[in-house]
């Protein structure tokens, strides 16, 4: 193929802000992922962070002196009682969750919920229905939707460079730094419940939901002391014909690692790199590479992603709620109650293992 100049492109793949974004935001859980990518993208966003709490009071106030946070809480009851916290950043382990989200419910306060949403589907379903009895957004935090090289490709399908999509592929293989999450070793579902979910709600946002789900999950031999599955293959199949494929190691310890998607259609296709997965957490920005009818045969056309899934996709995030605040509405691409489809298909995939056979996401709930 050749590499030649085009009419003028772009790609629409940018967090949209909208015109109040001077919310006051609370943090509940100051752990890793908050001082790495939470706060570091907030902070690009001009978002104002008022206030932070976390089990560890000591972990608290040290993230709020790094990052010029006013507040250090000892106490959940304490931050959620001061007024000008209006969201609440909800960043803990799913079981831990819908305690903390009736709480900020009956304060008020809008929130935006951690991925997974919850362990069980049952309690997924009281989060949603205790953010919806107390009439607060909520909105959830599943930000591969914000990936530059995923939102491209949205806005790619959505312009028809592909025509009819009809095989999606995301696979990852590389050596998980497993350290980074300890309290992840004693999880019985591992893989899916926390990282392949973010691939499968991609390909939820990307082509919607699902007829059928098949997965089939192993552990590494050498992984020890990790409980969970570390290598699953999953096949999301359409109505249409659509087939997606979502297969993951985390055990690469001798190969190149690779992050790669694929979506192709009848009038074209586009490749990509998932640049977070290459040297994690530090990567490196998305590959984006598209051939289409549009172009021509022949013609490859690679725009340049310049930002990466950390920080920068949690800007789109929180960005979603505020919005939602502002208009009355809801949040645009990451609702809670969108989010419950996408865990249908999470459980489905764990069903699918357990009971060898195809699962419809419809059985879950």
């Amino acid at each position: 193929m050749t590499d030649q100049p085009v009419f003028p492109f772009v790609v629409d793949y940018k967090p949209h802000l909208g015109s109040k974004t001077d919310y006051g935001i609370g943090i509940i859980g100051t752990g890793g992922i908050v001082q790495y990518a939470h706060l570091p993208a907030y902070k690009k966003a001009g978002f104002r962070v008022v206030a932070c709490y976390d089990l560890n009071y000591e972990t608290a106030q040290k993230v709020a002196a790094e990052h010029g946070i006013g507040r250090a809480y000892e106490s959940l009851d304490e931050l959620l009682a001061d007024p000008s916290v209006e969201i609440v950043d909800v960043a803990v382990p799913p079981w831990a969750q819908r305690e903390i989200v009736e709480k900020a419910a009956a304060a008020k306060k809008h929130m935006l919920c951690q991925k997974p949403l919850a362990d069980t589907f049952e309690d997924a379903v009281k989060i949603v229905e205790a953010g919806r009895s107390a009439g607060v957004k909520q909105a959830i935090n599943q930000q591969m939707r914000w990936d530059a090289g995923i939102r491209a490709s949205k806005n790619l399908i959505a312009q028809g460079y592909i025509g009819q999509p009809t095989d999606a592929q995301i696979q990852v293989s590389v050596a998980t730094p497993w350290h980074m999450w300890p309290w992840l070793a004693a999880v019985p579902r591992l893989e899916v419940m926390f990282h392949s979910l973010h691939y499968i709600d991609a390909i939820r946002f990307l082509f919607g939901d699902p007829e059928w789900v098949t997965s089939r999950h192993a552990r590494y031999v050498k992984q020890g002391e990790v409980k969970g599955e570390t290598k699953t293959i999953t096949v999301l199949d359409y109505a249409d014909g659509l087939q997606a494929l979502v297969s993951v190691n985390h055990y690469n310890e001798w190969a190149e690692p690779f992050a790669t998607f694929r979506f192709i259609g009848t009038e074209g296709a586009i490749d990509g790199t998932i640049g977070l997965m290459y040297n994690y957490p530090t990567g490196r920005p998305d590959t984006l590479e598209i051939t289409s009818a549009k172009f021509g045969r022949g013609v490859k056309v690679t725009p340049t992603l310049d930002e990466m899934w950390i920080p920068d996709a949690f800007v789109g995030t929180m960005a979603s709620l505020m919005r939602a605040i502002e208009t009355s509405g809801e949040p645009e691409d990451n609702s809670t109650v969108d989010n419950l489809n996408t865990l249908r298909v999470v459980h489905a995939a764990y069903l699918s293992a357990a009971e060898n056979r195809s699962v419809r996401p419809s059985e879950v709930g």
